[in-house]
């Protein structure tokens, strides 16, 4: 995936696999939330990518980037909420905490700046 004018913090992520008795799973209501918000997201970025074909003005440019940003983050939020109260919660429960907690600050350590 990652070409040569591609930036490196696009390249996919190692798939972590977990344990079979802590099955990743969530509510179908969530992934539709998230995976709606994810394609409004996609069709702002094809936006912007007009925008830039169609010489419109940098700061017209960089304020929808701003606004994709915060989609990101707001969608970002809704997935670590799930995680914490449906995934932590589960393997807390099951006496996983542990390899839970270290998993999350690994995902937090590459997410936050």
């Amino acid at each position: 995936m990652a070409t040569s004018d591609a930036p490196r913090d696009l390249e996919p992520l190692p798939h972590h696999e977990h344990d079979p008795a802590h099955p990743h799973v969530h509510t179908e209501e969530s992934v539709r939330r998230v995976i709606n918000r994810l394609s409004r997201i996609e069709g702002h970025i094809r936006g912007i990518k007009t925008m830039v074909q169609s010489d419109r003005p940098c700061p017209d440019v960089l304020i929808q980037i701003a606004a994709v940003r915060g989609a990101l983050d707001r969608v970002a939020r809704m997935i670590l909420d799930e995680h914490l109260s449906q995934c932590v919660a589960r393997a807390a429960q099951e006496g996983n905490i542990d390899a839970e907690i270290e998993e999350l600050k690994a995902a937090l350590d590459r997410f936050l700046p």
